[in-house]
């Protein structure tokens, strides 16, 4: 027995004091598709290879809802050990009936090209739309069967950007010609890409709460005012997320999302997205603080807010500037980011703030300037005793 006494006595420290033997751990993820008629699956495999090697523990892969391909990249990833998300949108697709899109305030639906807020292919579903939710349903409930898929991953599952991130204004001003800030400072929703009046949406808010929007809407009331026309839309939302949240937890799936940041600050009067209230596993808040003409400390207030809001955990979205060195001369936001020192101060800020760890938006936007600050901060991580 006395021979056996140190093992077990090692055994008990790494059972109780788990901190003596193991360093803190932090999930770093990243978000990346895959053209297979370009990119070859050894080139994939080699890729995630190198992301392993600087780091990362899973992958959020965009396959859509295509099983085969979802199928091929899941396996590759589980080969070379990372952790799989089948990351698909969820309230834009085309080629459905057009009775299962959403209907702005003008009367336009999003089944019609040229009334499509921001971009073409907002092809926006209508979440209250019972045959929009059970197809929805039973994608997910394919894609989560899909040996070596540990987690589908909702994206786009809100409406569509009634107020836009202010870095984006400019950007957008001219295929949707609106003030959004008015004399006093107030930033007012954008009447397009205000979602859904469609004849059910507006029946069944009449009918719970007794007030017919359209008739307010024709007396000149701004709908924005009314606090419980956008709970409604809200509340549509939360009810497609825990539908399919319930249907695939049945089955013992698992499901993450991706959302914007807040909830409160930014994601509810954006989009809709009262996501402390939804039963996914794990939620990964865009913290794209260009998009908000924000800093990179800001990263961490943001994910305070996420962290205090919610009892599941949470991974910081961060947007990564490929050409940092260049980025006086971008003109267009959304080839901004993070340069390596912001990368630093934001993967800090967010795991202080009690993050779990962080997803890179796209690992392959990351210059070896950004590994080599990835691995500085992570390494002093470690070395703390607290994040």
């Amino acid at each position: 027995m006395k021979r056996f006494l140190p093992l077990i006595l090692f055994v008990f420290a790494l059972t109780c004091f788990p901190t003596f033997a193991q360093k803190p751990t932090v999930k770093i993820y990243g978000w990346s598709s895959w053209d297979r008629e370009h990119v070859s699956e050894d080139s994939l495999r080699a890729q995630l290879v190198t992301w392993k090697q600087h780091g990362l523990t899973g992958i959020c892969m965009n396959c859509g809802f295509d099983l085969q391909k979802t199928a091929r990249c899941a396996a590759i990833a589980h080969e070379v050990g990372l952790e799989y998300h089948a990351w698909a949108p969820t309230m834009l697709h085309g080629g459905k009936d057009s009775t299962w899109y959403t209907v702005n305030r003008w009367g336009q639906s999003a089944f019609v090209p040229q009334y499509r807020a921001y971009v073409d292919y907002y092809q926006t579903l209508d979440p209250h739309n019972p045959k929009v939710v059970a197809w929805l349903v039973e994608q997910y409930l394919q894609l989560a069967s899909v040996p070596n898929v540990d987690y589908v991953q909702l994206d786009y599952i809100r409406y569509a950007d009634v107020i836009l991130a202010e870095g984006l204004w400019q950007k957008y001003q001219k295929r949707n010609p609106h003030e959004w800030r008015d004399a006093k400072g107030h930033v007012h929703e954008y009447p397009g890409a205000d979602y859904c009046y469609c004849d059910a949406c507006c029946a069944d808010f009449k009918a719970r709460t007794g007030i017919d929007i359209r008739a307010a809407l024709a007396e000149g009331t701004d709908p924005a005012t009314i606090p419980e026309w956008a709970q409604f839309r809200c509340d549509n939302i939360t009810r497609l997320v825990d539908t399919i949240c319930k249907t695939l937890h049945d089955k013992g799936f698992k499901v993450s999302a991706d959302v914007f940041p807040g909830p409160g600050s930014y994601a509810e009067p954006m989009v809709r997205q009262q996501w402390s209230r939804w039963s996914c596993d794990l939620f990964f808040p865009m913290n794209y603080n260009d998009f908000y003409l924000q800093s990179a400390r800001w990263v961490g207030q943001v994910t305070r807010e996420a962290v205090r809001s919610t009892r599941r955990p949470v991974v910081s979205g961060l947007f990564i500037c490929h050409d940092w060195r260049g980025r006086s001369t971008v003109t267009d936001p959304e080839g901004l980011g993070l340069s390596p020192k912001e990368l630093k101060v934001a993967v800090r800020h967010s795991l202080r703030a009690g993050a779990v760890g962080f997803c890179l938006f796209t690992p392959d936007r990351m210059t070896e300037e950004h590994w080599r600050e990835l691995e500085k901060a992570i390494g002093k991580i470690r070395k703390a005793k607290n994040f």
